[in-house]
């Protein structure tokens, strides 16, 4: 082939070729997998034909394409495909994003329909068949939101960190407004089935609403522009451009091709904040709500509302949601530590402490440990406020970083995974929960 000095390329393949001479893959495959490009190994002269350019950019990438329509060249340079080590696949790839998410509010939605007709169905002769239909529902509505969270959660890892933050914090709020509600209702409620029924009619409301604004949701440019499709990235032992990075990887003009994530090295780079993701949500729900919400006032025996009625609400649920808001929105001002400093998982490894402070509060009833360190209702409220700002500070940092730290095409992965690592944390949590109120 003969070697002359190029032209002005158009400017994607400009781009592209710039991209691949900063990531050290020009030469390897110059004479190596490219048919186009057979020559002398020289660095400094490009190809000719500007589909030599094209069919080099593709098979350095390690995949079949074709150049963008909008180029003006003919379609007939395309590389052919490299054969890429895979992992472990990715449940993202199996069911497209969009379907996971409607399909499950669907399911839930249709769920708490079904539920909120039965508020006002006598049950009365049919107990234990009702009992079984509320388990199944339960089951059916824990494992849909699941799936809801941990697509939501990964389709936002390929958007600014800002967006991630905003839908973590999101997540608190709704905790609040929920202990808001619940305090409301205990203070002026006086028919127990007209307030179910409010409470999972507001559900049906703001699941349709959710429904109709993720439908809404690709007709916006912002939109559009971060859930674009991006080439697969090449996984050769070398270090991968983070999604951060200011040489960002390459959009695929015209790509549909789905390929599976591999899952061992988004492993491998998110095992640090993995861990302090699960031992975060490990500590919270080993103490929230099992311990938290068992604490009583000391001034239980004077027959005050605030010790009786709403001590408890106040103290454990309210407190804590607001507190953990207030945490994760923190986060949208300051980012620190960074995701590899060492001091991200000393200080979730220190709220360890927690966890003794509120078992020698006044948790009733005692079995084993009879002793009463904190003899004032000052202290677990301190406590709860503790555990809810560091919970959603420490939790949102580690969450939003997972994503950011790999290549742009892995970030929904790395964000199920994400996802994953915190059910994984509530699950460990709420498991060793049981233990330790056996143990006080």
């Amino acid at each position: 082939m003969t070697f002359l000095k190029a032209p002005t390329p158009p400017t994607e393949l400009q781009a592209a070729l710039s991209e691949l001479t900063k990531k050290h893959c020009l030469r390897s495959c110059w004479t190596a997998h490219c048919p186009a490009c057979r020559g002398p190994r020289t660095a400094s002269v490009v190809p000719t034909s500007s589909s030599s350019a094209w069919a080099l950019v593709a098979c350095c990438h390690g995949t079949s394409l074709s150049r963008p329509k909008s180029t003006g060249y003919s379609n007939s340079a395309t590389a052919p495909a490299q054969p890429q080590g895979r992992s472990l696949r990715a449940q993202t790839s199996w069911v497209p994003i969009h379907v996971r998410v409607l399909a499950s509010l669907t399911v839930m939605l249709a769920i708490f329909v079904v539920m909120t007709v039965l508020v006002k169905v006598d049950t009365s002769s049919w107990t234990h068949s009702f009992f079984a239909v509320t388990i199944v529902c339960m089951a059916i509505l824990s494992g849909t939101s699941t799936i809801f969270n941990s697509s939501v959660f990964g389709m936002t890892g390929s958007f600014p960190m800002r967006n991630s933050q905003a839908l973590i914090s999101g997540g608190a709020m709704g905790g609040t407004l929920s202990a808001v509600a619940s305090l409301v209702d205990l203070a002026g409620a006086s028919d127990v089935t007209d307030s179910t029924l409010a409470f999972f009619l507001t559900a049906d409301v703001f699941l349709a609403l959710c429904i109709g604004l993720y439908l809404l949701l690709p007709r916006l440019d912002y939109a559009r522009y971060y859930m674009r499709p991006v080439w697969p990235a090449v996984f050769s032992g070398e270090e991968q451009l983070p999604q951060d990075s200011p040489n960002p990887p390459l959009v695929a003009p015209g790509s549909s091709d789905s390929q599976t994530p591999p899952l061992r090295p988004i492993l491998k780079k998110t095992a640090g904040l993995g861990f302090c993701v699960i031992y975060l949500l490990f500590i919270t729900s080993l103490v929230f709500p099992a311990i938290s919400s068992n604490i009583e006032s000391l001034s239980k025996g004077s027959g005050s509302p605030w010790s009786t009625k709403f001590f408890v609400p106040l103290t454990t649920f309210l407190l804590y949601n607001f507190a953990d808001l207030c945490g994760r929105q923190i986060t949208a001002w300051i980012q620190v530590p960074g995701p590899r400093s060492k001091a991200l998982p000393g200080l979730v490894l220190l709220r360890t402490c927690l966890v003794p402070l509120f078992v020698f509060c006044n948790y009733q009833p005692r079995v084993h440990l009879q002793a009463v360190v904190f003899q004032s209702d000052v202290y677990p409220v301190l406590f709860t406020s503790l555990l809810g700002l560091s919970n959603g500070y420490l939790s949102t940092l580690a969450l939003i970083y997972g994503p950011k730290i790999v290549p742009r095409e892995l970030a929904e992965a790395t964000g199920v995974v994400m996802s994953f690592y915190m059910c994984l944390g509530l699950v460990l949590g709420s498991a060793c929960s049981a233990l330790l109120v056996h143990l006080i």
